[in-house]
């Protein structure tokens, strides 16, 4: 197996391959998160633009020449949130979203948040092993009414989990 690479993403030479990963990942939320909240494609390639252009910041992992997952971080004031994070359906359970995480999560001495679906549980447990906890659903709507712009719907429908920096200075 080659060597896994992980680096700011290339604007606009990959801006189709992050898009093709993030719409290839995201099938696994089809038929789990609610009916209402799920569109094909799951982005489009005008709501990433409008991320970029938004200050998300994207990391990819490429394996032998291929973007493989993406994950896009931002920076909100006293933290950082993990706003997008997708591995290729082929590529999953081999290590990349972990390695990914932990090289996001070495850019900020802030805390980092999360905000996903309270249905995909495979990603909620994936953030738990790696440090993350699920907050309380009080901190959950104040924090997504405060760093993030997602509709009520996806309010109720979410989690927000924060990792053990988030813990020390939380009130």
């Amino acid at each position: 197996m080659s060597a896994l690479t992980l680096r700011p993403i290339r604007l606009p030479a990959e801006f189709n391959a992050i898009h093709r990963v993030i719409n290839d990942s995201a099938q696994a939320y089809s038929g789990v998160i609610p009916a209402d909240c799920w569109h094909e494609p799951y982005m489009s390639q005008s709501e990433l633009e409008a991320e970029i252009a938004d200050a998300v910041h994207f990391t990819v992992a490429s394996r032998a020449n291929e973007l493989v997952a993406v994950m896009g971080v931002q920076d909100r004031d006293a933290v950082m949130l993990i706003r997008h994070a997708y591995v290729s359906t082929h590529a999953r359970r081999s290590g990349i979203g972990s390695a990914l995480l932990r090289h996001v999560c070495q850019l900020s001495d802030k805390p980092f948040l999360i905000g996903t679906w309270a249905a995909a549980t495979w990603a909620i447990e994936f953030y738990c092993r790696h440090g993350f906890k699920v907050v309380s659903d009080s901190d959950k709507d104040e924090l997504l009414g405060r760093y993030w712009r997602v509709p009520a719907r996806q309010v109720k429908t979410s989690v927000v989990l924060a990792d053990q920096r988030w813990s020390a200075t939380a009130c």
